[in-house]
């Protein structure tokens, strides 16, 4: 089943005089329970193409299908509604609130969803438990390892089961071994059937990937299977 699917999208910008071309018909597809890299050098169009995937912004031209959905013309608010509800970032840096504890900030995409502050909790502590981190539930960020905010973010990325995890240069901001074993836990969500779509520029982590799509101005040079992803044994 298909969860991502575009058909010949562009993206153009404006700066001043200049049109900057982005993007230029880019058709690729991504099946649920797939763990997919996006790997390009600065200026590839891979972080445009994560930014449309993950309805931070929207083509100039083309189609794009997120979970049966064409979320190509949406509103602002119809964006901000499907982002909600079937994807799951993990920025670089983390991005977490700095004065809520970690259970706090894991629950607040659930504020969003509706959902009651019992209801909140429960599923903010069993998403952090998935990630190794419960016993970290009342810790702030300034309290907690590089390695440690990673795992709240994804827990938080988490917590509305999303359809797609979307994460962007997930270990940028980590040392070599914190690296290793976010990848690891990267590798059980997969194995438990999440979707993964990583955009990066670090050869070796697109390798803990299944799957390699590989742009260069704003075009697919390649989309390859990886036939021996890398697996690592971190302590987790």
């Amino acid at each position: 089943m298909k969860i991502i699917e575009t058909t010949d999208i562009s993206k153009r910008y404006v700066m001043g005089s200049e049109v900057i071309q982005a993007l230029k018909s880019v058709t690729i597809s991504v099946n649920k329970g797939e763990y997919v890299a996006f790997m390009g050098p600065s200026g590839s169009g891979k972080s445009t193409l994560m930014n449309i995937i993950g309805c931070l912004d929207t083509p100039t031209n083309g189609r794009y299908i997120l979970n049966n959905k064409d979320v190509s013309d949406m509103t602002e608010s119809e964006l901000a509604e499907i982002r909600n509800k079937e994807i799951g970032f993990v920025f670089q840096t983390f991005n977490l609130l700095p004065r809520m504890s970690s259970l706090d900030n894991v629950a607040l995409p659930l504020i969003y969803a509706g959902l009651n502050k019992a209801d909140r909790t429960e599923k903010a502590m069993l998403s952090l438990k998935n990630v190794g981190l419960e016993n970290r539930a009342g810790h702030k960020p300034n309290e907690l390892s590089g390695g440690q905010r990673q795992r709240v973010a994804i827990a938080r990325a988490l917590v509305n089961d999303p359809s797609i995890l979307l994460a962007d240069e997930p270990t940028g901001n980590l040392d070599s071994k914190t690296s290793y074993e976010i990848m690891d836990l990267f590798d059980q969500l997969y194995s438990k059937g999440n979707t993964i779509v990583m955009v990066t520029h670090e050869e070796d982590i697109a390798h803990y990937a299944h799957r390699i799509v590989r742009l260069r101005d704003g075009l697919v040079e390649s989309d390859t299977i990886n036939p021996n992803p890398t697996k690592v044994t971190a302590m987790v």
